[in-house]
Order: C-alpha cells, then sequence, then structure tokens
C-alpha cells in the first residue's frame, strides 16, 4: 500500500472524540496505557479498547516495557493525512478569491 495515500480507517479511528482525545495526548509524547486513562477520566479497559483500535489503524505503535504497555503516535498517518488536505487547498483558495472579488466588488458600489 502506497503510504502517501490517505486510509480511510484512519478518518473512522479519529471520528471517535476519545480516540481523538487520547491522539491529541500523545502529541507531547509516549505515555502508558493508565496515564492515558487517567488524563481522560476513563477505566483503563476503556482506553484499552481505544488504543486497539488506533492501533490497528496504524495511528499508534505500542511498545512493551515489562508489564506495561507505552503508546505513541506514528508519523505516516498524519502525512498522509496532510497530503490529502492539501489536495483541497485550491478549492479553498479559489473560495477565498472569489470572496476577496465579490468583498471589492461591494466596496466599489458603496463609494459615490
Amino acid at each position: 500500500m502506497n503510504k502517501s495515500v490517505l486510509d480511510i480507517t484512519t478518518l473512522s479511528a479519529l471520528a471517535e472524540p476519545n480516540r481523538m482525545n487520547i491522539v491529541q495526548l500523545l502529541r507531547d509524547g509516549p505515555l502508558t496505557v493508565g496515564e492515558i486513562a487517567d488524563r481522560l477520566g476513563l477505566r483503563q479497559p476503556q482506553a484499552s479498547k481505544h488504543l486497539k483500535v488506533l492501533s490497528d489503524s496504524r495511528i499508534v505503535e505500542v511498545r512493551v516495557d515489562a508489564n506495561r504497555r507505552i503508546y505513541k503516535l506514528r508519523s505516516e498517518p498524519f502525512q498522509a493525512m496532510d497530503i490529502w488536505l492539501q489536495s483541497f487547498q485550491h478549492i479553498m483558495e479559489e473560495r477565498f478569491d472569489n470572496l476577496n472579488y465579490y468583498l471589492h466588488e461591494l466596496q466599489n458600489k458603496e463609494k459615490p
């Protein structure tokens, strides 16, 4: 699979608020399941289920250290998402250009 192609499972996994919150926590660095659960006010089994989905979607990777599981973000899904979002940039720029043109037209009509 091409790593620059956005996988729909990435978007699906991130659509759930608790999983998005986990991803936001992990932006600052790796955390254990317990740390994630504590910071989000989740029970550890709930956090583990969300982390399993994120792991299966290849958004996070896990490292086992004795009896602890430490999770960290993988960069590839976010790079693919960035490439995908950039493909829409021309659409937004065109809309902003049209809005700018329209506002200038309105301003010109208001001048005596």
